[in-house]
């Protein structure tokens, strides 16, 4: 059996790992879209060929794992994709959004092409008109090949080979993969984590551990770092929304992703609110895949955990309240930049390089009354990124805009296991597991986590780089 790296490899986007089986069998996990900068061409080449795959196996909904399925269908798969049933509900809504967005960066680079050939008629210069990367017509086809799954039960894809999901905490419907697999008479399992999430955090089961692997592809975004514990977590924001709209007047942007991440949020301030703890100010959420994902979170109750269920007995909405206000027109979301009065406005995208969120920050970077609160991992290259990195001006929509707002980060939100946490999802493997790749990770990040998995006795720990191939045996 060999396993191609083909993306999220010593990076966090583009996930996607392809399994091939001694008897020719291609079964790919995850079809993750590239985020940041100059990643167009990767997300136009593929490592392998489409028509070549079998089955593709989801993980979950996000688009750095999903992202690229419809662009996969247009290119000739024509195979299975499997998924939970909450995934698949997302994939429905993200991919539509996903497919909007390529339309709409074709039109404006063409657009910005045209305008530069008709200012330089006898221009050298090699400017290519470009094709969306997939359009909705490509989504639609792609979801009539969902079939959705549900936790903790072995389905079988074939004789040789045997999956299961199991809850991964991570977002509504995430899940991890293991594969049971047969080559010459032996089984062998191989596991997939997709992205861990956190224990102990609202909305969501707990991820549940796996067991019994033979060959682990493990997430290590947060390899190299420990999260905040959920009560400083709520008081720390807390203070920051108190200071930034009672003290400073100001507004408290919150860049945010729409699935999951929003939800979280929202939770936490209906809870306050419930508590008497939230001041009265107006809030936001300025993102209609957001408002599309919120209304999905409410059609698949099997997946919230004990303490949510029980907090609906006395609060039948726990993603709304009265100062809360779900935006989807567009008109809506720019009165927002000329409204003065404090608030709180959450929006898309969580790493500010597309999307409502990039405009309020465009908007609101330079007003020294603001607050800028990033909830979640950025790209290096995206506007969050450099924010994240401390960078005192950044460009903004061809403009150099100087950071003068106040920049808060609280990864304690995020839904990814830290470095203990991760240790702690697969310690059952230890003494079974006879390989661990490190994937969903910058490098900065995976190298020290290798080393932490090695002192705790961890036989064999490799960081895969793109393209790259390994072989295994599994007679042995």
């Amino acid at each position: 059996m060999d396993i191609k790296f083909c993306g999220a490899a010593q990076e966090v986007t583009g996930s996607c790992h392809l399994i091939t089986l001694e008897n020719g069998k291609n079964i790919l996990l995850d079809c993750g879209l590239f985020q940041g900068r100059n990643v167009e061409p990767l997300n136009e080449k593929w490592f392998f060929n489409p028509q070549d795959i079998d089955c593709l196996i989801l993980s979950h909904a996000h688009i750095d794992h999903c992202g690229r399925i419809p662009k996969l269908v247009k290119d000739g798969y024509n195979g299975p994709i499997y998924s939970t049933h909450a995934t698949r509900s997302l994939c429905a809504i993200m991919l539509l959004d996903s497919a909007k967005i390529q339309v709409r960066d074709a039109e404006y680079h063409n657009k910005r092409v045209a305008k530069k050939k008709k200012r330089k008629k006898n221009n050298k210069l090699k400017l290519k008109y470009k094709e969306p990367l997939y359009k909705e017509e490509d989504v639609h086809l792609a979801m009539t090949r969902y079939i959705a799954m549900g936790y903790d039960t072995w389905f079988k894809i074939d004789d040789d080979v045997h999956i299961i999901y199991k809850d991964a905490g991570h977002i509504l419907g995430s899940a991890s993969v293991t594969l049971r697999i047969r080559e010459n008479g032996h089984w062998k399992t191989l596991a997939f984590t997709g992205d861990v999430g956190r224990p102990n955090r609202p909305i969501l089961r707990d991820p549940q551990p796996l067991e019994d692997i033979d060959y682990l592809i493990c997430e290590s975004t947060y390899g190299d770092k420990l999260h905040e514990m959920a009560p400083k977590e709520s008081k720390l924001f807390l203070k920051i929304i108190k200071e930034t709209c009672l003290q400073n007047k100001g507004k408290l942007i919150i860049p945010a992703f729409s699935v999951g991440r929003t939800q979280e949020i929202v939770y936490m301030l209906d809870q306050m609110e419930n508590e008497g703890l939230l001041p009265r100010l107006p809030v936001y959420v300025d993102s209609p895949l957001a408002v599309n994902a919120t209304t999905v979170f409410g059609t698949h109750p099997e997946c919230f955990d004990n303490e949510l269920n029980e907090y609906m007995l006395i609060d039948d909405d726990p993603f709304g309240f009265n100062q809360l206000k779900y935006i989807r027109d567009v008109r809506d979301s720019k009165r927002l930049n000329t409204q003065p009065e404090p608030c709180i406005i959450i929006s898309a995208a969580g790493m500010m390089n597309a999307g409502r969120s990039k405009h309020h920050l465009n908007n609101n970077i330079e007003n020294p009354r603001n607050t800028i609160l990033i909830v979640g991992y950025c790209s290096p290259e995206t506007p969050g990124g450099k924010l994240r990195q401390g960078a005192e001006a950044i460009k903004l929509f061809g403009q150099v805009k100087f950071v003068r707002a106040n920049i808060e980060i609280m990864d304690s939100f995020s839904a990814h296991a830290d470095r203990d946490e991760l240790t702690e999802f697969i310690s059952p493997l230890k003494k079974q597991a006879q390989k661990i790749f490190l994937v969903h990770g910058d490098t900065d990040a995976q190298k020290p986590f290798k080393s932490h998995l090695l002192r705790k006795g961890y036989s064999s720990v490799e960081i895969p780089s793109i393209g790259q191939r390994y072989t295994l045996d599994l007679s042995k």
